[in-house]
């Protein structure tokens, strides 16, 4: 940490001053929407966000023993030029929104992404994850998680999911939040349409499909439209694809969780895709 002390102020000490709520407060979702920022805490999420998306991020914090033990993120951070600021363990207790606080967060701004925008830029063979509905944090970050492992080149989420700039949403993705493409807030109606006039065929993940993942088309671009995690997708989303695919089960589970079944798909596409790419 000496070989950028110069670069910053003092250590930041006082837990109740004004910087140290406003970044506590952005645990609410009311405060994300008004200031238009956001927290990623711990070292995976922080090193992610200032080695791939420095743009989005405002400020980093962190303490003076996270600092020796994560050099490589404070480096990257400071090679960046972005504000680097030293906390003391009370003030930031007082700032995470963790009981066991890992000594590193970052304040970001979300990606100002729009639809057309992003379907514009995507590749012909392009695969898609759409979240409807979706309102378990967990759930919500495994599966972007999952889209960016398995090489999706799009993450769309709907305005009547969970805000994924939520920290239980973002400690979820475990970084991925920062590699991938993501864009949110619009209805379902909207992404569908839009994927359509595309050419982008809509798959919809669903129990009651008649189309057996082995037996679905994969090839060319698609998009993976994943529902809720207790009623899936409602029958009007459903009408309003190219086909509804089930993921079959061959033992006695009664089904996969949402998260399950997003990845499962995904790797389908990924394996797909790969072999066409030969």
């Amino acid at each position: 940490m000496s070989e950028h002390r110069a670069s910053r102020q003092p250590a930041l000490t006082n837990p109740r001053s004004d910087r140290v709520r406003s970044v506590r407060a952005l645990s609410q979702r009311s405060v994300r929407a008004r200031t238009g920022l956001f927290l990623a805490e711990g070292p995976q999420a922080v090193r992610e966000a200032v080695a791939h998306r420095p743009d989005q991020v405002r400020d980093v914090y962190v303490t003076a023993p996270a600092a020796e033990r994560h050099t490589d993120i404070v480096a990257t951070a400071v090679a960046a030029r972005l504000h680097v600021h030293e906390a003391s363990p009370e003030v930031f207790a007082a700032m995470a929104g963790t009981g066991t606080p890992q000594g590193v967060l970052a304040v970001c701004r979300p990606a100002a992404l729009v639809l057309e925008d992003a379907l514009a830029a995507l590749p012909p063979d392009a695969v898609v994850c759409v979240l409807t509905q979706v309102r378990d944090p967990g759930n919500a970050g495994t599966v972007i998680r999952a889209a960016d492992a398995a090489g999706a080149d799009l993450v769309v989420v709907s305005d009547s999911s969970v805000d994924v700039y939520a920290p239980k949403v973002v400690r979820a993705t475990a970084g991925s939040l920062f590699h991938l493409p993501l864009v949110v807030g619009v209805p379902v109606e909207q992404i569908l349409a839009a994927l359509g006039e595309r050419g982008i065929r809509r798959l919809a993940a669903d129990g009651s499909g008649r189309t057996l993942l082995p037996d679905a088309d994969l090839r060319g671009a698609h998009a993976w439209v994943l529902g809720n995690e207790a009623w899936g997708l409602p029958e009007q989303t459903r009408a309003g694809c190219d086909d509804v695919v089930r993921v079959p089960i061959h033992g006695l589970a009664e089904s996969l969780n949402l998260a399950m079944a997003a990845t499962v798909c995904l790797y389908a596409s990924a394996e797909t895709r790969r072999r066409a790419r030969r």
